[in-house]
Formats: structure tokens, sequence, C-alpha cells
């Protein structure tokens, strides 16, 4: 079956991504700029409707008309895997004005799917369509449900009727991370896989899974055939990965980002990760980036280094800010 209709073209959606991806660094990425959407960290669904704050906590963009800064669309995620509760959250979310609500079915973290979260759902497509099934009709006709899914739980036995599941319940579109739970982040991600869910669902399908680089991103389309792609950690490793991308498909030179020109960016970062925090939490989130900038920017592990030992804020914020000013 041929996709009736697919994303528009040269999409970048930036991944929703457990303690990584949160406000302060959707800020900063879509600030650099590239980014067409991003999708929240997923939002615990149990037995309980949600309160605002909570959705406040994980999206204060809510109250930008569900947007950043720099005007990216911000659409939540639900994870969970009671098919009544999820739809009453997300009719609740629909109601303070998301644009969308998607359903995580792709996390691999152990203590989501000890739980019967995220990626375990993939073992039985049957619940996967009663959820989605269960969402659609709890919410609006006009709010898009979408779903982020893996290629399966041990293998790829049913990842092509875990794909028709969601999509014949009634998800607008798919993303597609190409590895299984059991791979987690472990390369490479089979790219070759998401072509083949796209022949067999008729709705648009987002590419998913170790793209790193502007060529990498050339290739998972080529190997995909899809024109939406979703990147994770190679956005936070390459903060204007999406900015070369919109460069390159305009014709236009590259002008990577310096590591000079990312101090400015490093410090608003810790600024708003100070906000957020508490002082003893906050020292661990930009030694989490600097550890993962070390692999698009050389340069990163001596400041890491320099800041590894660290425990208060105070010295890291003078050490950003003298970078920044130096810039």
């Amino acid at each position: 079956m041929t996709p009736q209709h697919t994303p528009s073209a040269a999409t970048v959606i930036l991944a929703p991504m457990e303690g990584l991806v949160d406000p302060p660094m959707r800020d900063i990425l879509t600030r650099i700029g590239g980014i067409d959407r991003c999708v929240s960290e997923f939002i615990r669904v149990t037995d309980t409707a949600l309160n605002l704050a909570t959705v406040e906590r994980f999206i204060p963009e809510m109250h930008r008309g569900w947007k950043t800064a720099a005007g990216v669309p911000v659409h939540p995620q639900l994870l969970g895997s009671d098919p009544h509760w999820l739809g009453v959250n997300a009719a609740q979310l629909a109601q303070w004005g998301a644009p969308a609500v998607d359903l995580n079915f792709g996390c691999p973290a152990k203590t989501v799917n000890r739980h019967g979260g995220g990626a375990s759902l993939l073992r039985e497509p049957e619940v996967l369509a009663r959820i989605v099934a269960t969402v659609r009709a709890a919410t609006p006709s006009h709010i898009p449900v979408t779903a982020k899914m893996r290629l399966g739980y041990e293998d790829t036995s049913l990842t092509l009727d875990c794909a028709q599941a969601l999509a014949e319940s009634g998800a607008a579109e798919i993303a597609v991370h190409a590895r299984t739970k059991m791979e987690g982040y472990k390369p490479p991600a089979h790219w070759e896989w998401i072509a083949r869910i796209r022949e067999a669902v008729a709705v648009p399908v987002i590419a998913n899974g170790e793209v790193w680089t502007l060529e990498d991103y050339q290739r998972i389309r080529e190997l995909s055939g899809c024109t939406a792609v979703m990147i994770g950690r190679g956005l936070i490793v390459r903060p204007d990965l999406a900015r070369q991308i919109r460069r390159f498909q305009a014709g236009a030179a590259l002008e990577p980002l310096s590591w000079e020109a990312l101090q400015p960016w490093l410090a608003e970062f810790f600024v708003q990760t100070r906000e957020r925090m508490v002082d003893r939490h906050s020292p661990g989130r930009i030694k989490q980036w600097l550890s993962l900038l070390t692999r698009g920017y050389p340069q990163a592990q001596a400041l890491f280094d320099e800041l590894r030992r660290e425990t208060h804020p105070d010295p890291i914020t003078l050490r950003l800010e003298s970078s920044a000013l130096a810039a």
C-alpha cells in the first residue's frame, strides 16, 4: 500500500528524549534554527488525570501558544498503557490548546517497560490499536493523534503489524525509530525497515535513528523515502545540524556553528536550567551536554574536564559567562 500523502518536504523534528530535550534545550536549539517541530519529553499517565502544573513543568511553552520562543510548535507526548486514562488526558491537553497529541510506543527504558509502557507494548499490536482508537475518539477531530514506535521489542516479527495497528486505528502520523527495544541506541539503525513500513501504511511516516551528520540525514531520506526526519542526540551533539540541513537544501553555504559561537548558547542554557532546578541538580545538566558535545566539538572535552568536579552552580555560571563574553 502506498502512502496517500507525506509530511511537508524537508521537515526536521526535534525528538523527545527524557532528561535531555527539556524546555531549555528546546529553546536553545530552536533559536539556533532549522527545526520545524518539537515533541516533548513523555508525560507519564497512570490512573488519574494530569493537573495543569504537571503539564506546565514539562511544557511551559503551552503558555506561548505551544511554541518555543523561536515560534516552533511543541507537541505533547503521553506515555502509558491504560486506554481510558490516556484518552482522558489527551482530551484535557486538547482543551488546553495542544496542537496534537503524541503517544509513546518506543521508550526502551527498563523502568518504563517493566510497567507495561513504551516499547513493551510493541509485543501486543491489538493493545496499540485499542489505545490509539480510544485516544482518537476522545480527542477533537481537528487535533492530530500521532505515535512513535520502534521496530519491535526483541525482533521485527511484529513490526508491520504494529505500524498497521497504529495507522488503521487513527494515528495521523507515525515516527519510527529504526531499532528494536533490545537494541537500545546501539548502531546501526535499520533505515531500510522504515521504507517497508511506509509501504505498509497509508499515513505519513517520519524517519528516526542514528542521524548525526548532514550525510546521515541525506542517507536516511534516501533509504527510507521519508521527507520528514526526527533527530535527537544528533542535534545535541551538533546544535546547528538542522540549520545546516536547511542551508544545504537552499543551496547556501553551510557555515557550521563554531565552538566560540556556541559559548553564549551554553551560558544561556545554564541560566535557564538554574531557573528550573535546585542548585544541587543543575550542574549535572550542563555536564551532560558538554559530555555529548565532545563528539561534535573536540574543545568541549577541556571545558568538561574543568567543570567535572564542580558541584555548585555559581562557579559554573561564572566560567560559562566568561567564555560567552570572550566569544
